[in-house]
């Protein structure tokens, strides 16, 4: 349960969320996969694989080494891709894709939070090219994301600059709470991966949402709340219960949200390899 209104004589607090399966039912990154490939990003063979990838990744997450393959691959897969376009590219397609996968008790939440005078603050491994445009239309009101070293072209160079994942994660909530001043002991964290456990355990009132079974398990162990969520709904069906206008992001990190094949590529390949081998 929610605390009520923050006592504003107290320090500032904030909720601090995950994004993939906790916010949004899918994977951001790999749901722009097909808007990618039609503006010529990727190929067809790398949109088939993230199809797959989703699959995996709704099935059971990703693991640590998942996730450094995919850190790895990163560059490699999105170096050139000019930035502008790949804004574009999100921009158009944001409310057809991300809109209809929100769900309903996130969004609740983020009211509620926001209601009770707390910032609300997306921390997603995904860049901030797709990150940044959801969490404008949550309302939160800061992003942490992955980000990339744009070149003098306006392209990626492939060089990744800051990567939001794991302990990295609970350094920039760190770095917000002592910039922002918001009391951490007071403070909420949502995910559903055992890789956020670092994030959860930075704040006093960590919550276990569609947790993996690792993650279950660390929640069950240390009685942390195991929520639910499995309502998406489309924000502008319940727009009267998000009255809260939407402040402006200050985001932490500005990187590629636009590594929608990374993902499917990596798991992709490792299995191959792992059924060759």
């Amino acid at each position: 349960m929610l605390r009520g209104v923050e006592n504003h004589s107290l320090p500032r607090t904030a909720a601090f969320f995950d994004l993939d399966k906790t916010v949004i039912a899918k994977s951001s990154t790999l749901t722009f996969s097909k808007s990618f490939y039609q503006g010529g990003l990727i190929n067809r063979r790398a949109v088939l694989r993230t199809a797959y990838a989703q699959f995996v990744f709704l099935a059971g997450g990703a693991d640590h080494d998942q996730m450094e393959r995919m850190r790895k691959y990163l560059s490699a897969l999105c170096r050139g891709w000019n930035v502008q376009q790949v804004k574009e590219i999100v921009a158009e397609t944001l409310h057809d894709l991300i809109d209809p996968i929100i769900y309903d008790e996130a969004a609740t939440l983020i009211e509620q939070h926001h209601t009770a005078g707390r910032d609300v603050v997306i921390v997603s491994t995904s860049g901030a090219e797709v990150v940044e445009p959801i969490g404008e239309l949550l309302g939160a009101d800061r992003v942490v994301a992955t980000r990339m070293v744009v070149g003098d072209d306006g392209c990626f160079t492939g060089d990744v600059e800051y990567y939001a994942y794991g302990p990295t994660k609970a350094e920039a909530i760190r770095e917000l709470a002592e910039s922002e001043g918001y009391d951490l002991a007071r403070c909420y964290a949502y995910s559903d991966s055992v890789t956020d456990l670092p994030m959860l355990d930075s704040v006093g009132h960590p919550h276990a949402v569609n947790p993996d079974r690792a993650l279950r398990r660390e929640a069950v162990a240390r009685e942390w709340p195991i929520l639910d969520f499995h309502r998406p709904v489309r924000l502008k069906q319940r727009l009267p219960a998000l009255s809260v206008p939407p402040r402006p992001a200050l985001v932490a990190a500005a990187a590629i949200g636009a590594a929608a094949a990374t993902a499917g590529l990596v798991w992709y390949t490792s299995r191959r390899r792992a059924t060759v081998a």
